[in-house]
Formats: structure tokens, C-alpha cells, sequence
């Protein structure tokens, strides 16, 4: 699973979310809700992943994992996901987002070529943006089942009242923070821990 064994700590961490994820899964039935307008213009462009629910797919990733947003030719937004590897190597998949909610913007479709389940570009919701900084600092992404969610920052590291601002955030799209685990990001934090304990 992953290229080196991660410390035992790092390896409770993500049980202790995996376990925070089923215990939600059954207990909010209601889609999240997106925020009431997403500017795309200024949500384009490259977020650094703070803090996530862990995914299978992402669990290659040991640090600096950031998306690059833009739009491509066809008026649908291209996604760029990179991040360094356990090995310390350089990994990175590309595909492309739609826009299903034309009244908020703020619900889309992201689809990647060769990944089961996400290689048709159009589909049914899989990422809405649930909260916003004011200033488009920081956003909270999760899907309709609540079972994933992203904390992106537009900076490597967020002060302790965005963090709290983003608490609030997770609290109200009825997650629970236990579920989200600390990303290192070179310039912020370096550790895996459970935003309910961080």
C-alpha cells in the first residue's frame, strides 16, 4: 500500500478516520449543501491539500499534495493533482471537472481517465464546495455521501482562526473532524493528526 511503513502513529491516525468516516456515514442523510456562489474565476488556480479524509487513492501521497485548476479549451476546468510520494518520488494524475449546478457553480462533476468509477466526463456530483474563505483563502470540498473531504489553502499554511473557521465549516456540513487527517505540506505542518486532536 504504501512505499515505506508508515510510522505507527501515522497507521492509528488513519484507522481512527476510517472508523470516524463509517460512524458518519450512517448518521447525516441530506446532500451537503455547496456555498451559495462559487466564483470560478477566482477559484482557479493551485490549492494546497491541508487536511483530508483519507482515500484510497490518496494514500500514496505523503506530502505536498496541491491541485491546479483551469479552464481548458472546451469551457470545462482542468484538474491537476500532483504530490511526492513515500519513496520521494514525484506522482501525478490529470483530468477534467464539469459544472452540474449552473445556480451556485459550486457543484461539479470531476471525472480521471483510467480510475474506475470517475472516467466519464460528465456524471452525477462528486465535489461540492461547502465553504469558502471570504477572500477565497482557504475552501471545504467533500461529495454528496460525505465520505471524502479536502481542506485547500491557497498558502502552505492556514493561522489558527482559518483553522477555526474551517472547524466550523466541517461541523456545519455534518462531518466530524476526527475524520480529517493533517497533510504535510513543506512550509506548514509536518505531522498526521486528526483535526479533532490538532
Amino acid at each position: 500500500m504504501f512505499a515505506h511503513r508508515p510510522h505507527r502513529r501515522i497507521a492509528a491516525a488513519l484507522a481512527g478516520a476510517f472508523a470516524a468516516v463509517t460512524l458518519a456515514a450512517g448518521v447525516a442523510t441530506a446532500q451537503p449543501a455547496p456555498v451559495p456562489s462559487l466564483e470560478l474565476d477566482r477559484y482557479l488556480g493551485t490549492w494546497y491539500q491541508l487536511a483530508a479524509v483519507p482515500q484510497y487513492f490518496s494514500l500514496v501521497c505523503a506530502r505536498d499534495t496541491r491541485a491546479t485548476y483551469a479552464l481548458d479549451p472546451q469551457g470545462n476546468v482542468s484538474v491537476r493533482n500532483r504530490c511526492t510520494t513515500w519513496a520521494g518520488a514525484p506522482n501525478e494524475i490529470s483530468g477534467t471537472a464539469t459544472v452540474n449546478d449552473r445556480v451556485t457553480g459550486a457543484q461539479l462533476h470531476v471525472s480521471f481517465p483510467g480510475v474506475p468509477t470517475q472516467e466519464s466526463l460528465e456524471g452525477p456530483t462528486n465535489y461540492i464546495v461547502t465553504a469558502l474563505g471570504p477572500d477565497y483563502s482557504w475552501a471545504l470540498v467533500t461529495d454528496p455521501t460525505r465520505l471524502s473531504g479536502f481542506v485547500l489553502s491557497r498558502t502552505p499554511a492556514l493561522d489558527a482562526g482559518q483553522w477555526a473557521q474551517v472547524g466550523a465549516a466541517i461541523d456545519v456540513v455534518g462531518q466530524s473532524r476526527c475524520m480529517y487527517l493533517t497533510s504535510p505540506t513543506t512550509g506548514g505542518r509536518s505531522d498526521i493528526t486528526p483535526l479533532c486532536a490538532a
